[in-house]
């Protein structure tokens, strides 16, 4: 196997051998790499034939490139079908190139060992689109669900695939189509927050209890609201209590699931430390979306999967989404007997969510106010995806060591290293502001561009600096929509993408000021003196 999309590769290279770090085995790293190089023949069967491809086609194009994300799908035997899926489309728009004996290969699935050994650079520029559109897939996928769809997105999908298969393609052609993902996933953001609150509310301002109570309990994990709707239906008055984990959180401060009296909480902390936090849990648990890591023994029984997460031997719920399964198993396992006082990470009893641009803007005078009157004298956007590697406890100290006077404005699951901190408020405002799940960098990407607006100057020469952490494809889209907006100065870790070539690299520093992240004194002092 070769790969290297995540932030955890393999001696910061690319996970070769029998197995990835992320613990996919080598068979079905292939199988992922077959679907992807089927997803882009059904873009070559596509071009010309545009007036064929429905809706169903652009589901399974959406499905295909979520699957691949990291920590989705552990499972041969579902990619398999997808893949079959996929090739029974593609007959679908060239019929004929079925029954031809010529060998133009104009339709051919793409083989993607040429991907991974051709030109350093032209697989760089090539990673950050197929890597990219893997993440847009997923807040696209999402926002379908709720039944929120934009055509511009989808034929950008096709068009993004067909270019990861040209094979004559250098940097000129492709380096349009990079920023080009970041524009096409501000658009799917946009899409995603207007299906979210639109469906759900806009979300307020809600402090999360820690605190496990007593008796049967159902984990839901994941990013994807509609399930935990359809949970939260299903389990009414059955003595279930109802938890979210991860990156599910910020689903506690829509106004649609207070209506929930059994939505009791948060348990545990990030997605990495999920096989010691649910070791031998009396407990269910459902996972929506990705950060599924392989399951232990001690839990495999009570772990059910929905939507394109899937695993080997573990029970699916299919799209009928009967629940029974998963509320059965909570029922038999009981719960705990006594409330259990977990924590965070750093000890907190409790952690609060709901900062969206909604909420942060409608209080926006007070914090203009206190940006003109010195109490607020600068902004840090701390976020993105977590994960194990040694050095992320960089982010912790970073808001520890931020001052007084400083915001700080967060986002996905990366904010466990800190969200349970009590850093005290600012004019009423609190210092640290949870804006939700890693898709809504929209809304701090609306904040930005609003204070830039209210005080007649450039997002670069605010108060306002970004220190975000990446771990796997939805964090390569949001960085490439910060680029396209022409945000410079970003700091990445805990360390740069492995798939990011030297010439590539010394291009976004030259063009965007990207750098790692070194330590949390160095960068403050750099940061706070800009």
């Amino acid at each position: 196997m070769f790969c290297y999309q995540c932030e955890q590769t393999a001696g910061c290279t690319g996970c070769t051998g029998n197995a990835g770090v992320c613990g996919k085995s080598a068979n079905t790293a292939r199988l992922q790499d077959e679907l992807t190089g089927a997803l882009i023949g059904l873009a070559r069967a596509a071009e010309g034939n545009e007036h064929l491809v429905n809706e169903e086609m652009n589901q399974l194009v959406l499905e295909g490139l979520f699957t691949t994300v990291t920590n989705v799908n552990f499972n041969d035997e579902t990619l398999k079908i997808l893949i079959y899926k996929i090739e029974n489309a593609k007959k679908k728009l060239v019929p004929n190139c079925f029954t031809c004996s010529g060998s133009c290969g104009r339709n051919d699935n793409f083989d993607m060992n040429t991907l991974w050994t051709t030109d350093e650079d032209v697989r760089s520029l090539k990673s950050l689109i197929l890597f990219g559109i893997r993440g847009m897939a997923a807040y696209a996928y999402h926002a379908s669900v709720l039944g929120y769809t934009d055509e511009t997105i989808s034929k950008f999908f096709y068009k993004a695939l067909f270019a990861v298969g040209m094979k004559d393609w250098g940097m000129d052609e492709l380096l349009p189509i990079v920023l080009e993902v970041g524009e096409v996933n501000l658009r799917c953001m946009e899409l995603l927050d207007q299906a979210n609150t639109t469906t759900y509310g806009t979300p307020v301002p809600t402090t999360v209890p820690l605190t496990i109570e007593k008796g049967p309990f159902i984990i839901i994990t994941g990013h994807d609201l509609k399930d935990l709707q359809l949970l939260l239906e299903q389990t009414k008055d059955k003595g279930i209590n109802i938890y979210t984990h991860g990156e599910m959180l910020p689903a506690h401060a829509y106004p649609e699931f207070k209506k929930y009296s059994h939505l009791k909480g948060n348990f545990g902390t990030a997605w990495q430390n999920q096989q010691k936090e649910f070791d031998n849990i009396p407990g269910a648990i459902l996972y929506t979306t990705n950060c599924l890591m392989p399951v232990k023994p001690s839990y495999a029984d009570r772990v059910f999967t929905t939507e394109v997460v899937s695993y080997p031997e573990m029970v699916h719920i299919g799209e009928e989404k009967d629940f029974t399964p998963v509320i059965e198993k909570a029922l038999a396992l009981g719960g705990y007997t006594k409330d259990q006082h977990m924590t965070g990470i750093n000890g907190g009893m409790q952690v609060t969510t709901g900062f969206s641009h909604g909420t942060v803007l409608s209080v926006a005078d007070q914090v203009i106010e206190a940006v003109k009157n010195g109490d607020i004298k600068h902004f840090f956007l701390v976020g993105g995806c977590d994960g194990a590697r040694v050095g992320r406890n960089y982010y912790t100290e970073f808001v520890k060591q931020s001052p007084v006077d400083s915001i700080i404005l967060t986002l996905a699951c990366g904010k466990y290293r800190f969200n349970d901190l009590d850093l005290g408020t600012i004019g009423g405002l609190p210092r640290i502001m949870d804006m939700g799940q890693c898709n809504d960098a929209y809304s701090a990407i609306k904040v930005a561009i609003a204070l830039a607006e209210a005080f007649e100057c450039d997002v670069n020469e605010l108060p306002l600096s970004m220190v975000l952490s990446w771990y796997e494809q939805k964090a390569v889209c949001i960085l490439l929509t910060l680029f396209y907006l022409g945000i410079k100065n970003i700091h990445l870790g805990p360390t740069l993408p492995a798939f990011i070539s030297p010439n590539v690299l010394n291009f976004l520093v030259e063009n965007y000021g990207i750098s790692p992240i070194s330590t949390p004194e160095e960068d403050l002092k750099k940061l706070l003196n800009k």
